[in-house]
């Protein structure tokens, strides 16, 4: 009889996983033992191993997809076993009545579902797009901002029935930032304002028409779709905004030779970000006007062909390169991280302490301790000893919260936060306050190195009781971090720096290291979080005393 595999939960937080590869496809057999496929977690990725014997009959999660915990992975049994009561939804070939719930022989065109969208297919609008007339353009709302969603008409430039040439000041439009004059590309006539002033409107949505005097817009302004693309305004290059000129006569700049250049305030910004000299260019607008686009197709070399001469001594402008901007899509671990940190920061009270500790014994103990063969420990990994120590001393820092009860946990599983590198795992050191520095040592080296090559079972990221977070290889003397919940406590380790201290009343050279505790303050108190570093940094400054 078939089996059906789930997605499974392979994480405590776990709450969907994506399959990063298939190691077998529909038709192959399978035997107890064989790599299934690999699953990415919200920690790690990991070989799913079948449990059973067959043949490999239906995969419900393709490569690079998701699925939540529990849903339908795959299915194996025997081959040529029936198993559409098994799939739980569409597959590649489940039919889209099926999909739907439709028996086969009650198909019809009208309840036939689309499968991706499981919504009833729309049958194509009775009314017809409305037409362009010939010679018109349709100007929409403009994008002036990357965070803008809509924008509001300050004050009209022109009215109904006024004559627009390529360059005027239309309007001035308000954004989430700033004020901009809104300039036209086109010659014409102002046929319509889809806006009256001081009223606002969506991104993309009508804002004027431009045509010849006399052309009916009643077609596209009555609700009706333009069949072909409205012409889309352009915004700026530099997508930042800046307060704009509101004076309504068209701004010119002066020349060397005392002439008046004419230019339109769009441009006149854009050449003043991108560091371009008007001077060098000729406006392509009416009468020589220099407008948005002589900007945009404005390149160095122009400067030695079509520039006007130029007075002795004036610099010359130097190109401006720009960077490419890219996206990337975030993994699942990404993900997740965003989702537990902003849960942590915004469900939990967080406050922080800070205090300096002195190195100069633990550095001295460390080279002492680093004299015997086979041994190499870190400061991370005495601070790590210390820290399960402290913890054992008060095991209020050893809690969690739950709602209505705090749990007090038995054992001490420390966490070390690794950087790897689609974001942070935190490998957990069971029963650390057991364990002795060349243990502790082994164990982050080894679980470092194979978080980094994604190698980390769940198991070994499950379970911490407290965390610690080490950027002082990085050179960082003092930072927070937010609590990994479950834990109600998180340690930030700095650098340790060689500074003048005093000591017995005296200047001498000494060597310090900060640490940061943030604390969750439904379940540790001030003075708890207090005494667990005043016991903390009696450790490390008198290593001898983690022996009584």
């Amino acid at each position: 009889m078939a089996e059906v595999i789930t997605m499974p939960r392979l994480s405590d937080t776990m709450t969907d996983g994506k399959v990063a590869k298939w190691h077998k496809k529909v038709g192959d057999a399978v035997k107890e033992g064989d790599i299934l496929a690999e699953i990415e977690t919200d920690k790690a990725v990991q070989d799913f191993e079948a449990e059973v014997n067959g043949t490999l009959l239906f995969i419900g999660t393709e490569e690079g997809s998701s699925a939540p915990v529990d849903s339908v992975l795959a299915i194996i049994g025997q081959q040529g076993e029936d198993i559409s009561s098994l799939k739980g939804g569409a597959s590649a070939d489940t039919s889209p009545a099926e999909a739907a719930g439709i028996p086969e022989e009650n198909k019809t065109e009208d309840n036939v579902t689309d499968v991706e969208t499981t919504k009833p297919v729309e049958k194509e609008s009775e009314s017809a797009p409305a037409e362009i007339p010939a010679g018109t353009e349709v100007i929409n709302m403009p994008r002036l901002s990357d965070t803008m969603s809509e924008g509001k008409v300050a004050k009209w430039h022109k009215n109904v029935g006024d004559q627009v040439k390529e360059g005027d000041i239309l309007a001035e439009i308000e954004t989430d930032k700033a004020v901009q004059d809104f300039e036209s590309e086109f010659n014409g006539t102002l046929l319509y304002q889809g806006v009256q002033e001081g009223g606002a409107t969506p991104v993309d949505m009508i804002l004027a028409i431009i045509g010849p005097a006399g052309t009916d817009v009643s077609g596209i302004t009555s609700g009706g779709a333009p069949k072909a693309k409205a012409t889309e305004s352009k915004t700026a290059a530099n997508t930042e905004t800046k307060p704009a000129e509101t004076a309504t006569e068209q701004p010119k700049a002066d020349s060397p030779s005392g002439d008046r250049l004419a230019v339109s305030p769009l441009a006149k910004k854009m050449a003043e970000d991108k560091g371009i000299d008007l001077n060098a260019l000729h406006g392509s607008g009416e009468n020589g006007r220099i407008v948005k686009r002589d900007i945009e197709n404005y390149s160095p070399s122009q400067s030695q062909t079509q520039s006007k001469p130029q007075a002795q001594n004036q610099p010359i402008p130097q190109p401006v390169f720009y960077g490419e901007t890219t996206e990337t899509q975030n993994s699942q671990m990404r993900n997740i991280i965003a989702k537990r940190l902003a849960e942590s920061k915004f469900t939990a009270p967080h406050y922080y302490l800070m205090v300096e500790v002195m190195m100069d014994k633990a550095v001295q103990a460390r080279t002492e301790i680093n004299a015997i063969p086979d041994t190499k420990i870190s400061f991370n990994d005495m601070v790590i000893k210390a820290v399960a120590m402290a913890l054992r001393k008060h095991p209020q820092v050893n809690s969690s919260w739950a709602g209505d009860k705090i749990i007090h946990h038995g054992n001490i599983n420390v966490g070390v936060a690794v950087a790897v590198p689609d974001g942070l795992v935190v490998p957990v050191l069971k029963n650390t306050d057991q364990m002795n520095y060349n243990q502790i040592s082994a164990a982050v080296k080894d679980m470092a190195s194979r978080a980094k090559n994604k190698g980390l079972k769940a198991n070994e990221m499950e379970g911490s009781t407290f965390s610690v977070s080490n950027l002082g290889m990085f050179g960082i003397e003092t930072f927070t971090s937010i609590i990994n919940q479950p834990n109600s406590a998180i340690l930030s380790v700095g650098a340790i720096v060689e500074k003048p201290v005093v000591k017995d009343g005296q200047i001498v050279v000494g060597n310090t290291m900060m640490l940061s505790l943030a604390c969750d303050h439904r379940v540790i108190d001030g003075a708890t979080g207090a005494q667990f570093l005043q016991t903390l940094k009696m450790y490390l400054e008198q290593p001898l005393t983690l022996l009584l």
